[in-house]
């Protein structure tokens, strides 16, 4: 095994394929850990294969975006070719299937989306993936999705690398037009995304060979088996999402992945309202791939990091706010309607109601303070009362005393705990919820 590449060192192999090796090295200036992807020796000099991997670093060079693996270097050496790239630490989409078989609705939807916005991304810049498949997606322990590997992309301002489209990509995973070799265009990407949506939500891929059909016919031929008769639990929108991904015309299909995206986004709105990669993180928690230890100190860091900016994802979330937009106008109507004058001028009018055990009628020097900071987030009930949602502007004041403090979240499991309030001081809470039992699997694939 090689030591040394470039000014990073080799730390150990991680992977090999027919084409390349991958390890894991140090780049040493920087002290980061990065993978490097390197060409076999054994076909380095064929022409063909040189070229298609200097442009898969070219293509990823140019393609800045959270869900797609950066590049940090290209190296020529010792008559062979390496990319540096970022080292994500996780499980690739196909070894979690195959241990999983099948992923929760929110889950498969999270990652869908996540790659979505790769292809979105890569498609603006005229670039096709052509080869979008589970062992191409990879999953970080930091709950991020990474789209990886675009060994045979395109690009309509380059020349291809072969004769004909057959021979490119996954079989399972190919479009009829990319079976025929016919020209592609992003909506090739769109259907593959689809074949793969399905196989995470059902556990098993929406064409399989048998005795009498290959698969490559069946993709052109014949219609999926529903994936609501797999997986009841399969929501109807998602259904029809599928069915438009799927459909054998491209002009049938989504015009764009930004199209595809909108309607994703929409039916998360309605499932899941705190950070995606927080409700990644206890997923992959939950499988086994991470210990429950490395799960709280990641949620903890993201408590501490981004408890704002979930704070304000969940007020962003499209339910909410319709929900926020149909409440205050029923409220501005009944304001209206009798006829009440708010006295906007009063400080008064806005103080928070006080809780049963008042604090009003005690000296504030007497009082003492709770701080709360849990992730995601949670609403949180003193003595029976609502006070506040997570994160706070400031500590909540309170009498001396035990009080029983309630941490609740529609998605994650209550906590209860009692805590002692001493005059003058503040007492702490930190906690990270735990997620609610999540559906059941599907078959396996």
């Amino acid at each position: 095994m090689l030591e040394r590449i470039g000014n990073c060192r080799i730390l150990e192999e991680v992977g090999a394929g027919g084409m390349a090796v991958v390890y894991k090295a140090v780049q040493e200036p920087l002290g980061r850990t990065v993978a490097i992807k390197a060409l076999k020796t054994s076909i380095a000099s064929e022409a063909q294969f040189a070229e298609r991997f200097e442009r898969e670093a070219r293509f990823m060079a140019s393609l800045q975006q959270e869900n797609i693996i950066n590049v940090h270097d290209f190296i020529k050496f010792g008559g062979t070719m390496f990319i540096v790239m970022e080292y994500v630490r996780g499980v690739d989409l196909y070894d979690l299937l195959d241990k999983a078989d099948g992923l929760p609705t929110e889950i498969s939807t999270i990652i869908a989306l996540q790659v979505a916005r790769a292809l979105n991304h890569a498609h603006f810049r005229g670039i096709i993936h052509r080869d979008i498949k589970p062992a191409n997606i990879m999953l970080s322990h930091q709950g991020e999705v990474k789209l990886m590997d675009f060994g045979i992309a395109h690009a309509d301002s380059l020349s291809d690398l072969t004769e004909t489209g057959t021979g490119l990509g996954t079989p399972s995973y190919m479009s009829p037009e990319q079976i025929l070799g016919e020209k592609l265009d992003g909506r090739s990407d769109v259907w593959s995304l689809g074949v793969v949506f399905y196989q995470m939500l059902t556990g098993r891929k929406p064409f399989l060979e048998d005795a009498t059909k290959s698969v490559l016919q069946k993709i052109r031929t014949e219609r999926y088996v529903p994936a609501r008769k797999i997986n009841p639990k399969v929501p109807r929108p998602i259904e029809r999402i599928l069915s438009r991904c799927m459909a054998k015309l491209p002009a049938d299909r989504y015009p764009s992945m930004q199209a595809l995206i909108h309607d994703l986004e929409d039916v998360l709105a309605s499932q899941v309202v705190v950070n995606y990669n927080a409700y990644m993180v206890s997923f992959l928690r939950d499988q086994g791939f991470l210990s429950e230890m490395e799960a709280s100190e990641i949620l903890a860091t993201g408590a501490v990091r981004g408890g704002q900016q979930q704070q304000r994802l969940v007020r962003e979330d499209k339910t909410v706010l319709r929900s926020m937009g149909l409440l205050h106008a029923v409220v501005l109507a009944i304001l209206v309607l009798g006829g009440i004058v708010i006295q906007l001028m009063s400080k008064d009018s806005f103080a928070r109601p006080a809780p049963a055990a008042t604090t009003a009628s005690i000296d504030s020097n007497q009082l003492g303070f709770l701080s709360v900071t849990v992730n995601p987030w949670a609403e949180v009930l003193i003595d029976g009362v609502h006070r506040d949602t997570t994160p706070f502007a400031k500590p909540i004041a309170l009498t001396p005393g035990v009080h029983f403090v309630e941490l609740a979240h529609p998605y994650f499991q209550p906590v209860k705990k009692e805590i002692l309030i001493e005059p003058g001081k503040k007492a702490t809470i930190l906690e990270t919820l735990i997620l609610k039992q999540t559906q059941g699997k599907g078959a396996r694939q």
